[in-house]
């Protein structure tokens, strides 16, 4: 496939100038491209996979409850029709000794065909589930190399599946070329004896450094060089998280390594950025952004959990109509990004009718309003109409798309240009944002923390973007019972097109305030002439910290404020994972916090604690993962500040720490990937304990 500069990506993108399709290598041998017409899936095809929310101990009795559900809640119907079995539908026989594929004998008693049959009497699709390589016992669970893909590529037509997932585990097992096993692959498929028409997800998930280091021709993000002439889909990365446990900053990894070639994507073939994860680890807002990004990116939409335990919040975002339709656009065209990469950003992507889809990305800790312009996107004119994908709001611009957006979240429109009459003006209501704390200014992109007794000031800003005055705006601001609320400022009376305003206020707790999450809404009216009295409402959440610990403290005792980790979550008094005690260089600790890069750690000290001590370093388990990997950083932060810097620590020494924290209210503790990614890193804050 040849390259394409990025200013013709970005032309390709939002039609600032016409450029020829991306042009793609020749075609695999023996491998045809398919006509336009014959397309098995024109847009990106959607369902649902076992993996995430079953695992791999999933039966026909789970799978036809799950096809139940996909159609009972509206999500076939929404263009979830794939019914997916990954990897655990094999008997631990994978063969039978004329080596057909068989299924396990007592989850599937009946084979596959009828729980296939069940499936299509759905309205539904089925897919299915195998590897390129040869299977190879203890490394992988199973393969259709060693000279069996047409035998298994006419097993799973004969059983009529309509789709399937073709790994790469037992592949790089046996050190196979990708590229050569999937075109054999997809060759079998093609010829087929049933003559079956099956869309060819190529899964190759090995990423380095994340799985080691290997050779890039062997690497998913290789495949996007070959794989768009033998497949309706291909991996761009490795997993998005693990079972149970997807966590945002990989959805963000993911979707950036997926947006490295727009170009490669376009109608019956898609870059895939992995399974969509509502309820698996993020917070409602973090897969709101999830969906958003992957509406953008024209990947296709297969749900990793399960769909019976879903909430009807999951099941909403899912269902968007406005983030499918983007997700659908027949033009097929991948977002890219405008502007700098950064913690907010701006991407677009254009849609066949001449409309741009545009998302705001924060990728951040605090709330932002981010704004972008119409002219930068492809658009031209002086009016511009903005539909809200996630409010359903329908407002008029005067070339500003702009949007507050909470900490990791994304505001997602459609954009076009604006004919009649002057519509309802697109004015943007800020989020509360703390901006002081007790009179100090709060470090930029740090989160809020409060206690009993604080007072903090807070701001709430206001646009209009239209092409219409508003009047009469005011803000109200709305706290838990029991907080006393002051407003310093008011609004002018007119905010003219273009115009801003900021309204302050002090918020002071009392002193018995609970801790936890406490949230902060303002309500934002004004008067549109012709339109009336509009209002809109926000929210912002912060913490109301414990309180601080006392004496001589071991601080992995404390309750934490927020705690991240980059493989599982943050343990106490054990190494990464659980059930191991924190040890470094054979030396057992019997207290302090196990994690993995990036991982951070919030504690709040309340300018009660004089000194930090602990002994920091990489846990001796990685010595059971092998050589690679195993370097972190290790920072201690106090209200911003930068304490104590480890520098580079690797597996061969302990380091130790004694920092000052005189004056610190809000304590970090961070770990770094080294700049080597966070392969192998299972990092230790060893003895930890604050002297109060």
């Amino acid at each position: 496939m040849k390259r394409q500069g990025l200013a013709a990506v970005l032309a390709l993108a939002t039609g600032l100038l016409v450029v020829p399709a991306p042009a793609h290598a020749a075609p695999a041998a023996g491998v045809a491209p398919q006509p336009a017409s014959e397309l098995l899936s024109p847009t990106p095809y959607g369902g649902w996979n076992t993996y995430f929310g079953l695992g791999g101990n999933f039966s026909e009795q789970s799978v036809r409850e799950v096809a139940d559900a996909l159609v009972s809640r509206g999500l076939a119907k929404a263009g979830y029709d794939i019914v997916w079995l990954d990897g655990g539908w094999q008997d631990p026989e994978p063969r039978t000794a004329a080596g057909a594929l068989q299924a396990d004998r007592t989850r599937f008693p009946n084979g596959l065909k009828p729980l296939v049959d069940y499936i299509h009497a759905k309205g539904l699709k089925a897919g299915i589930y195998t590897d390129a390589g040869p299977y190879i016992p203890g490394k992988c669970g199973l393969g259709s190399g060693g000279g069996n893909y047409q035998r298994d590529a006419d097993q799973f037509a004969a059983w009529e599946f309509d789709a399937v997932k073709v790994d790469f585990l037992c592949g790089i097992a046996a050190d196979l070329d990708p590229k050569t096993a999937y075109t054999e692959f997809a060759r079998a498929l093609r010829d087929n004896a049933s003559g079956r028409q099956i869309i060819f997800n190529l899964c190759n998930p090995v990423t380095s450094p994340d799985w080691g280091n290997y050779p890039e021709e062997q690497q998913s993000t290789y495949s996007w060089t070959y794989a768009p002439e033998i497949a309706q889909s291909w991996r761009t990365y490795t997993d998005v998280g693990f079972v149970g446990d997807i966590k945002f900053k990989d959805v963000l990894r993911n979707y950036d390594a997926n947006a490295r070639h727009p170009e490669a994507a376009g109608p019956g073939h898609f870059n895939d950025p992995d399974y969509l994860a509502p309820e698996l680890g993020m917070s409602d807002e973090e897969f709101r952004t999830q969906m958003s990004l992957w509406s953008m990116a024209a990947a296709p939409l297969i749900v990793g959990s399960d769909i019976r335990k879903l909430g009807q919040t999951s099941v909403d975002i899912l269902t968007d109509a406005d983030a499918l339709a983007i997700n659908q656009d027949p033009a097929v065209v991948q977002a890219v990004r405008v502007g700098p990469a950064g913690t907010t950003e701006t991407w677009v992507k254009r849609l066949a009718n001449g409309d741009r889809a545009v998302l705001l990305l924060n990728r951040g800790e605090t709330s932002k309003t981010l704004t972008a312009k119409a002219s930068a996107l492809g658009l031209s004119g002086d009016r511009f109409t903005l539909r809200n994908a996630w409010t359903d709001q329908v407002t008029e611009s005067a070339g500003t798309i702009s949007a507050a957006v909470p900490a990791h979240g994304a505001a997602l429109f459609r954009v076009a240009k604006a004919h009649g009459l002057p519509g309802v003006p697109h004015v943007t209501a800020g989020l509360p944002q703390v901006t002081q704390v007790g009179g100090d200014p709060l470090p930029e992109g740090t989160a809020p923390v409060l206690a009993g007794g604080d007072e903090a000031k807070v701001e709430v800003a206001v646009r209009n973007d239209g092409v219409l005055p508003v009047f009469t705006p005011q803000v109200a601001l709305t706290t838990p019972d029991g907080w006393r609320v002051q407003q310093l400022s008011r609004a002018p009376k007119l905010l003219n097109p273009g115009g801003s305003a900021t309204v302050t206020f002090t918020v002071t707790l009392p002193g018995s305030a609970a801790p936890g999450g406490a949230t902060l809404t303002a309500t934002t009216s004004y008067d549109v002439l012709g339109h009336g009295r509009r209002q809109q409402r926000t929210a912002s959440t912060l913490v109301v910290a414990p309180v601080p610990p006392d004496g001589e403290a071991v601080l992995s005792h404390h309750t934490w404020i927020s705690a991240t980790s980059g493989w599982m979550n943050p343990t106490v008094d054990q190494s990464v994972g659980g059930g191991s005690p924190i040890k470094m260089l054979g030396q057992v600790y019997p207290t302090g916090l196990g994690v993995a890069s990036p991982s951070t750690v919030r504690y709040y000290v309340g300018d009660q604690c004089s000194r930090l001590a602990a002994v920091v370093g990489i846990d001796d388990a990685v010595n059971n993962v092998g050589p690679d990997g195993g370097t972190s950083t290790f920072q201690v932060v106090g209200d911003g500040r930068v304490l104590y810097d480890s520098g580079v620590v690797t597996r061969e020494a302990v380091h130790q720490v004694d920092v000052d924290l005189t004056g610190v209210r809000v304590l970090d503790l961070v770990v770094g990937d080294a700049g080597d990614g966070g392969y192998n890193d299972r990092a230790d804050w060893a003895g930890l304990t604050a002297t109060c």
